[in-house]
């Protein structure tokens, strides 16, 4: 149904469609405009020869069918993979394929905000906990009160760095994937990468710390107060043993979760982001699909993120059983 939903949306119910008919008439026409065979014609056998090009290409291309039969069509494309070739855009090695597009600008996506996602999962979790301990001190007031700093976009904080840190300190470069020209060598094309990622790494990290880490404090301490908590306590438990057995283990189903549903949608990027630091991601891709009207790249991206979530989703039952036992016995 999402995939189905896009393929309309991209299409504008037939519009982009209905452009593609128009571009066709001028192509064929340019094609013949040359031609002097063509030209020694009567214009009324001119007509006839480009109308009856017209309707064999519209038939070739299945564009003579009404948009809710070709929009099937385009949905079993689109669960097949047969993601076909985008209507204007091209890879960086020039192919037409959206399966090129899309895996040309994937690693470089996954690259920057699965390292992003990856840090703030860790970051968020480990600090979390140990605030939780720590319910009412000084720090755990700070958190509280830095949360809202969230809610402003982390581009917006990427503005701010640039400004700091390439137009008044100049010591990192502004955007981009690599230095130009990009160096030769493994290890000093890996730096240049690294050096590059620096600032739009920093402004995601900034953007969710403060709320992350008060998220996950929350959620500790609504596992602290339950009984087991207590008795081990009363044991005389360690906080890492309390920590570790009876508040981590308990919440890592939901932790889990929350953690690989947010890898999957880093993969997506992060359009504004990318258009900020010039970050060649896959966010830069749907933007200039959405720009071109390019459907079937919208609809590449969105039915790999769909299989991808699909199979991530699957994956989770799986380990659910696996990491708690109480999935196991109702079982």
């Amino acid at each position: 149904m999402a995939v189905y939903l896009t393929i309309v949306i991209a299409n504008a119910g037939g519009y982009v469609d209905k452009l593609v008919e128009t571009e066709l008439r001028m192509n064929i026409a340019m094609a013949f405009k040359d031609d002097p065979t063509f030209r020694n014609l009567s214009e009324e056998k001119q007509k006839e020869l480009l109308e009856s090009t017209f309707k064999y290409e519209m038939r070739r291309r299945g564009l003579d069918l009404p948009f809710p039969i070709r929009s099937m069509y385009h949905l079993r494309d689109a669960i097949t993979l047969n993601l076909g070739r985008a209507m204007y855009m091209t890879s960086d090695s020039g192919s037409s394929l959206v399966r090129n597009i899309i895996l040309e600008r994937l690693p470089v996506t996954v690259l920057l905000f699965t390292t992003a996602t990856v840090v703030n999962f860790f970051l968020h979790l480990f600090l979390g906990l140990r605030l939780s301990r720590r319910y009412g001190s000084f720090w755990d007031k700070l958190v509280i009160a830095l949360s809202p700093t969230s809610v402003i976009p982390g581009w917006f904080y990427g503005i701010f760095l640039i400004m700091i840190f390439y137009s008044w300190l100049h010591i990192l470069p502004a955007g981009g994937l690599v230095d130009y020209p990009p160096p030769s060598g493994t290890i000093p094309y890996f730096l240049s990468v690294l050096k590059h990622m620096i600032l739009p790494l920093s402004s995601w990290i900034i953007a969710s710390l403060f709320l992350g880490i008060y998220q996950e404090r929350t959620f500790f301490l609504i596992y602290s107060t339950e009984d087991y908590v207590e008795v081990a306590k009363a044991k005389g438990l360690t906080s890492r043993q309390i920590e570790t057995r009876y508040l981590l283990r308990p919440a890592l189903p939901p932790v889990i979760t929350g953690f690989a549903l947010s890898v999957i949608s880093s993969w997506t990027g992060a359009i504004v982001t990318e258009a900020v630091f010039n970050w060649p991601g896959l966010g830069q891709v749907i933007s200039q699909a959405i720009s071109y009207f390019d459907a079937p790249v919208i609809v590449g991206v969105t039915v790999v993120y769909a299989y991808l979530l699909a199979v991530t989703v699957l994956a989770l039952d799986i380990i659910y059983a696996i990491v708690d036992p109480r999935m196991r016995i109702q079982g």
